[in-house]
């Protein structure tokens, strides 16, 4: 490879590593032709961009844009390396996770992942990253909490409605929205009356 070749790798490395907020380091050695192609497909089928590189390529191109940032992954930069770039922070390793399995291997071996400024070294976080919450899970669980009191308020209308509709004597909305939160109120006792058939004065 020439020289102009390796910085128009480094370049493209550089535009994927800008792209993405999430990227996945993976080990690929012993795989197939085959199996690799199987992987690409695999990638492509979910939004996922595959990329293989040499690994001092890879290096330069991430200190070119922020040595600190991303210092932490550099020695994971070893061996065979492919990149998985994804909008998606957990889909490249359910993708991983699916492929090993049905392959019955060990392989790709996960190195390293960039999940949003967030570092995670090692094969062993796999299953960890598999379960992250997307941005979109995250808003829908938020909304989803939002949105329950005004869920009971409606049935408690939808309820007073029916009854309504039904001819059954039902208390003012309002009460009946609250009323599962009050306790009934305890009506006073009455005063027993004496011989005289009076009450008993108050002293």
């Amino acid at each position: 490879m020439t020289k102009e070749q390796k910085n128009e790798v480094i370049e493209e490395l550089k535009g994927k590593f800008s792209q993405y907020d999430n990227f996945y380091i993976t080990n690929t050695e012993s795989l197939s032709v085959g199996q690799i192609t199987k992987l690409r497909r695999a990638c492509f089928s979910k939004n996922v961009e595959m990329k293989v590189a040499k690994n001092t390529l890879i290096r330069k191109a991430l200190e070119s844009l922020n040595n600190d940032s991303y210092s932490g992954v550099f020695e994971s930069l070893n061996n065979v390396t492919a990149l998985m770039f994804s909008e998606n922070p957990k889909e490249p390793a359910l993708i991983l996770s699916s492929f090993r399995k049905e392959m019955k291997g060990e392989r790709p071996e996960l190195k390293a992942a960039f999940i949003n400024g967030d570092i995670y070294t090692g094969d062993n976080n796999l299953v960890t990253l598999t379960k992250i919450k997307t941005k979109n899970e995250l808003i829908g669980e938020v909304i989803g909490l939002l949105q329950s009191p005004a869920k009971r308020v409606l049935a408690a209308l939808l309820h007073h409605h029916e009854q309504k509709a039904a001819g059954v004597e039902t208390a003012p909305v309002a009460e009946a929205t609250t009323a599962a939160t009050e306790a009934p109120a305890t009506a006073a006792p009455t005063a027993a009356p004496t011989a005289d058939g009076d009450a008993p004065k108050a002293e």
